[in-house]
């Protein structure tokens, strides 16, 4: 069986799925910031093949969109290089099509995470005024999405100020017990339930400026426990 492999449906394809045997690429094979020598265990998705899978994403959100106008609601901190690549992605391919899209961006911020556990204590900080996204194609885009408990407590939130269309595009899915919900329409990578750092994804505010993402050491996971 490959380590990769891809999931279709006969709507659209549900992400890249990794299986639990990847192993990952050597760190040797690849160039990342030399304060992190130790720090990791191996480099799980190389910057690449992230930036190749978040342009195929994009052609499927602009397939999907049936007008010119989205506002893309960004989950901070954790999702802001995916969506900011996202949002890139979607004008560059909008461009060669007859809808020409414009893109808005808003920002908000989950908290559920401590250490390397996800929490029952959910935090939703951002604006509370979300009135922009009223009658309005709505794209919140997200880093990781495990549990589905913090994307089904932002979308009851975002639902309040009816939208016309709200869809979901999740970098990362990982395969986690007692799952909420579905996964969102948009999959990068389906993953094996393993923390992961970089390309944003943190450990304690620690890897964000990782290019690739990576697993984190258990070495790692000690010297920035908080």
């Amino acid at each position: 069986m490959p380590y990769f492999e891809m999931i279709r449906s006969p709507r659209t394809d549900q992400g890249i799925v990794i299986e639990d045997e990847w192993p990952g690429y050597d760190l040797n094979l690849f160039t990342y910031p030399e304060h992190y020598r130790g720090d990791l265990e191996n480099i799980y998705i190389p910057h690449g093949v992230i930036m190749d899978r978040t342009e195929c994403v994009a052609r499927l959100v602009v397939d999907d969109t049936d007008d010119n106008y989205m506002v893309v609601l960004c989950v901070l901190k954790g999702g802001y290089k995916f969506c900011a690549d996202l949002v890139e992605c979607i004008k560059a391919v909008s461009r060669n099509t007859p809808k020409h899209m414009t893109v808005r961006v808003e920002f908000i911020r989950l908290k559920s995470y401590l250490n390397d556990q996800s929490t029952e204590d959910l935090h939703i900080i951002g604006p509370e005024d979300l009135s922009v996204i009223t009658g309005k194609n709505v794209l919140i885009v997200e880093g990781v999405v495990d549990t589905g408990k913090t994307m089904k407590a932002l979308l009851k939130h975002v639902e309040t100020f009816q939208p016309k269309m709200v869809k979901v595009a999740g970098l990362l899915v990982k395969r986690v017990p007692n799952v909420v919900g579905t996964l969102p329409d948009y999959v990068g990578f389906v993953i094996p339930n393993r923390f992961v750092v970089g390309y944003a994804l943190d450990y304690n505010e620690y890897f964000r400026d990782l290019n690739h993402i990576c697993v984190i050491s258990e070495e790692g996971k000690i010297k920035y426990k908080v």
